[in-house]
């Protein structure tokens, strides 16, 4: 995609994730006038119209005019946009769900015929952080989506940080349990970390922004270390010393197999909610 005129693109649903998208193709990798917005809220398309983009409150032919369609609305409502959509597609429409909960068979029966379900999908689990252009996505292709559309699908979410490839729904589900919800097990985690510097007597100030570099910088520590996280970890753990005393008290309450025991929450809901959303 050298030129603009190569991508024209429609968010259908135009919110904090679309806009997140949107801040970091246009201008970049597309013109906004290559940009169109469905969204049923006024104020949100006003947001969007702001920045010389097209908008317009439901479906319709101008959808047909855009090669890349993101469906960017909540999953309980996925089906009915699916269905006002449809009427507008092309052979050459590749569709982007970035749904949690709809399975790529669900979307693809509901975009396509019967007995001939949309091939040319690509269905997404992005993170929070894509709204700073630090997050990262899994990304995970039906079987029809050429090398092309999946350079394509890569191309757009690499606007907003990080792409893992994944082979199939389960490890989306996988995806969501790990990097879709875990930005709320982190938060969780600094706002322990807060109050606890609170306790201690730090002020608000003080812990809040102690806390915060204390997590950045281990993170990027540990991207940027060849070392395993467990060899830093036992590298700060002095024998008798105040992080092995720290490292004691959670080792008591067994915190790896918390994480993972929600984690794997996580999971089971992402496959609970496949199963009522494709009724």
């Amino acid at each position: 995609m050298s030129t603009h005129q190569e991508l024209k693109l429609a968010f259908i649903g135009g919110g904090n994730m679309a806009s997140a998208l949107g801040a970091g193709l246009i201008g970049k990798r597309c013109g906004a006038q290559d940009v169109h917005v469905v969204d049923i809220d006024e104020n949100v398309l006003k947001r969007w119209a702001e920045q010389g983009v097209s908008t317009a409150s439901q479906a319709d032919e101008t959808l047909g005019n855009h090669r890349v369609w993101v469906f960017a609305v909540k999953p309980q409502v996925m089906k009915e946009t699916v269905a006002a959509c449809k009427p507008f597609l092309r052979d050459d429409t590749l569709a982007i769900s970035i749904a949690a909960g709809i399975d790529s068979d669900t979307f693809a029966q509901w975009l396509g015929e019967p007995g001939q379900p949309w091939t040319r999908l690509v269905r997404c689990m992005p993170n929070t952080p894509s709204l700073v252009g630090a997050g990262i996505s899994g990304l995970c292709a039906a079987k029809g989506v050429s090398e092309q559309d999946r350079a394509l699908a890569q191309q757009l979410l690499r606007a907003v940080g990080e792409v893992v490839w994944v082979d199939n729904d389960q490890q989306i589900d996988a995806v969501t349990a790990l990097s879709g919800s875990g930005p709320a097990y982190v938060f969780l985690f600094l706002e322990a970390l807060m109050q606890g510097g609170r306790q201690l007597g730090l002020s608000e100030a003080q812990a809040r922004q102690l806390a915060l570099a204390t997590l950045s910088g281990a993170t990027e520590l540990a991207s940027l270390s060849p070392e395993p996280p467990s060899v830093l970890r036992e590298r700060v753990t002095s024998k008798g010393g105040t992080t092995a005393e720290a490292l004691r008290v959670f080792n008591e309450r067994d915190f790896v197999a918390i994480v993972q025991e929600a984690m794997k929450a996580s999971y089971n809901r992402a496959s609970e909610l496949s199963v009522e959303l494709s009724k």
